[in-house]
């Protein structure tokens, strides 16, 4: 275990760091940004998992319709998220901001590429079985062997147009599965070929799980980009 006593850490970024069972006490945060997965957080001797998660359905009743195992409330949830992500990516190139980065984050280009990567590995992959290729210019896992499994390519560097129709194609291919999937089928074990090193953890889910990994990527990843083109809206 590693103890951090009387340092100055202001302004410091933990980013995809394992915080489980960490202990902040007598620390000073002020204008501190948590962005992530948590069970069970305390703060000054009160639990406010509930309230934080109360206040995220509130603020995205789409979060309540993903965590649904029903059809259709999985089917209404991707209507819903398609269309957020389809006015949103207009609205940033029309105003030529497609890749424009705030604080490190990807831009708005670069998480549809990482949405890309999504659908190849939690819907084709984990919901059809497919062992094909996944789009080289896709970004997922920065790590060996994943950053370069199954034919991704982290060099290339694709056009906005090309990403656009790449996931117009995705959202019509998973658009036209849920219409006819069952509360079965998502019940059913996920497909995964075997010998899969990404998702590594995917094995042993049900298809409904896999499934939902996608909708919860769309929907957290869409929140990020509004979050950073509202900052840039702020800039201007």
């Amino acid at each position: 275990m590693q103890r951090f006593v009387e340092e100055d850490l202001s302004g410091a970024e933990f980013r995809e760091c394992d915080l489980t069972r960490a202990r902040f006490v007598g620390v000073i945060m002020d204008r501190v940004d948590i962005d992530g997965s948590f069970d069970h957080l305390v703060v000054n001797g009160v639990d406010v998992s509930a309230y934080v998660d109360a206040e995220l359905d509130r603020r995205h009743p789409v979060r309540v319709l993903i965590r649904s195992g029903r059809p259709d409330d999985l089917r209404a949830a991707w209507r819903e998220l398609g269309a957020e992500w389809e006015r949103t990516t207009s609205t940033a190139r029309a105003r030529g901001l497609e890749h424009e980065s705030v604080n490190g984050e990807w831009s708005v280009l670069q998480t549809l590429r990482h949405l890309v990567f999504v659908h190849d590995s939690w819907f084709r992959r984990c919901c059809l079985g497919s062992a094909q290729l996944f789009t080289p210019w896709g970004i997922g896992p920065s790590a060996e062997p994943y950053h370069r499994a199954y034919g991704l390519d982290p060099s290339l560097e694709p056009g906005a147009d090309a990403v656009v129709a790449v996931r117009d194609e995705q959202r019509t291919e998973l658009t036209t599965w849920l219409a006819d999937v069952t509360a079965e089928e998502l019940e059913a074990t996920a497909p995964v070929p075997d010998g899969d090193v990404w998702p590594t953890y995917a094995r042993g889910r049900t298809v409904g799980q896999c499934l939902r990994t996608v909708l919860t990527e769309n929907l957290e990843h869409h929140r990020f980009v509004a979050r950073d083109l509202a900052l840039l809206a702020e800039r201007s």
